[in-house]
């Protein structure tokens, strides 16, 4: 990721807590010699060595990733059929360039994701891989595992297969390019072989939100990643992101119709790794409600926490603050592995469906193993009694990694809030009482759009939930991303 201007005297002060946060967390730093090693010298293999591939070659993918992106985990190909769609998802195959029990196998296992913070990005795997040769850059073969749906009228599923293939995409592009040329009436990339696939991922894109909207679900990729960028923006970093768009949310909806599917599969089978999240929690709504009034935004009693938070802003100067919120309604995701009988509840409850994370294996470990599962099962074989034994110990990692990921987005907005309000200890600011714990008034701040806790103080016996209040700052430490107020 690209850094703050080296002329500006907080840049020193900002990166040294980033890395003191990832230390404190266990997130490994560089790679080991052998691991680069390992990466480089299987970089050099030849994907056409592949055994057993379908060429798919002659398909037209593309991808569509922000600007700069070189990990490039999955490439498209969508096409109108009838009533309905085709629909072709390519997702790299970094089976292919890991051995087994090797030094990349090792290091992925001990990483199990790619963190990211705005300084810098901790990946997977290195470079050589997971931005050269795993990558799906346009104009190289390269194997991956291509799923192909065909769907009907209302972007259901009717069938679908899934296999070992190679492809090559053909262009790299932008949400933003992707969104000129669908909003352009289809003139930015006229005459290119793959250009219909972005208005037909338009389509496809808006009636698997429907479909959503009919469950009952609501994701968040987008809006999880807009938290990112804008506390990245506070703290001056320059990144090579566009704003959310509505391209990327049609884009998203490829990769959780293929987690669906992939999560049904292993669903069948009684045997696999889901992505679970239990339902929201009345009083998290609460709570959460009282948060939205406090950021001025309006939530009719009659509208439910899903239609409201498909209904959010992102324009808004404090739809970042708010959707940080959100991200705590629907909290206690796991990695779930089941061997023989399935989940009590397999349900992904924010999704409204079973769903299982396979679409990101250049970034999250879990992804490739389930991939490898689907595959062995959709062709008719028993899961590798490799991959079957590791589930277990699977879970664990992917549900470790996903806490301190997790808790390093928590440090990332603290910073930011610590260095917004850098210079201001002593101001009065405008709040709302979200919670009041033992000696503690958990509030929301108006402006700047903060969430924090007060001391209490002996007149708080007297506070209501949603109650306004003012509440004074009276430290700051940004190099620890910590704020302290009390009421006033």
């Amino acid at each position: 990721m690209p850094a703050r201007s080296g002329t500006d005297p907080g840049v020193a002060l900002i990166e040294a807590a980033f890395t003191r946060k990832r230390e404190a967390l266990g997130v490994r730093a560089e790679f080991p010699p052998e691991v680069v090693q390992a990466a480089e010298a299987a970089a050099r293999s030849d994907p056409a060595s592949a055994p057993g591939r379908t060429d798919l070659t002659g398909i037209p993918f593309v991808t569509i990733d922000p600007p700069g992106s070189r990990d490039l985990d999955q490439a498209l190909r969508l096409e109108r059929a009838g009533g309905g769609f085709r629909v072709w998802y390519a997702i790299a195959d970094v089976g292919f360039w890991v051995d087994a029990d090797g030094p990349l196998e090792r290091e992925a296992w001990l990483r199990g994701t790619t963190f990211y913070a705005p300084d810098c990005r901790k990946s997977l795997y290195p470079p050589a891989l997971s931005e050269g040769a795993a990558s799906l850059l346009p104009g190289a073969v390269k194997p991956a595992f291509v799923f192909a749906f065909e769907l009907d009228e209302r972007a259901e599923i009717v069938s679908w297969t899934m296999e070992r293939a190679l492809v090559r995409s053909r262009a790299q592009l932008t949400y933003q390019q992707a969104l000129e040329h669908v909003e352009g009436g289809g003139n930015r990339f006229r005459g290119e072989e793959w250009a219909d696939s972005l208005v037909v991922l338009k389509e496809f894109g808006e009636r698997r939100r429907e479909r959503e909207a009919e469950r009952g679900g609501v994701s968040l990729p987008i809006l999880t990643q807009h938290v990112q960028r804008t506390a990245a923006a506070r703290l001056g970093y320059e990144l090579e992101y566009e704003q959310p768009s509505l391209s990327e949310d049609w884009n998203s909806q490829v990769s959780l119709l293929t987690g669906h599917a992939a999560a049904l599969r292993m669903v069948e089978a009684k045997v696999g790794i889901l992505r679970v999240l239990p339902p929201a929690e009345e009083g998290a709504i609460a709570k959460f409600r009282r948060a939205a009034k406090a950021l001025r935004f309006p939530w009719p009693p009659t509208v439910s926490y899903a239609e409201f938070i498909r209904g959010i802003d992102l324009a808004n100067p404090n739809a970042a603050a708010l959707v940080w919120q959100a991200k705590r309604v629907m909290r206690g995701a796991d990695y779930v592995a089941f061997d023989g009988q399935v989940p009590a509840d397999p349900q992904h409850h924010a999704l409204a469906m079973v769903y299982a994370h396979c679409t990101a294996p250049l970034r999250r470990l879990a992804d490739r193993y389930v991939l490898e599962l689907v595959a062995d099962l959709f062709a008719g074989r028993g899961p590798d009694p490799r991959v079957r034994a590791r589930l277990p110990q699977l879970a664990k990692v992917m549900n470790d990694a996903d806490t301190r990921a997790s808790r390093l987005d928590r440090a990332v907005v603290d910073v930011a809030e610590a260095w917004m309000l850098r210079g201001r200890v002593g101001e009065h600011f405008h709040a709302t009482v979200l919670g009041i714990h033992d000696g503690r008034v958990e509030v929301q701040i108006e402006d700047p759009p903060v969430r924090a806790e007060a001391e209490r103080g002996p007149h708080a016996q007297w506070l209501d939930l949603g109650e306004r209040v003012q509440v004074k700052l009276t430290g700051v430490e940004v190099e620890e991303g910590k704020t302290t107020f009390e009421l006033v």
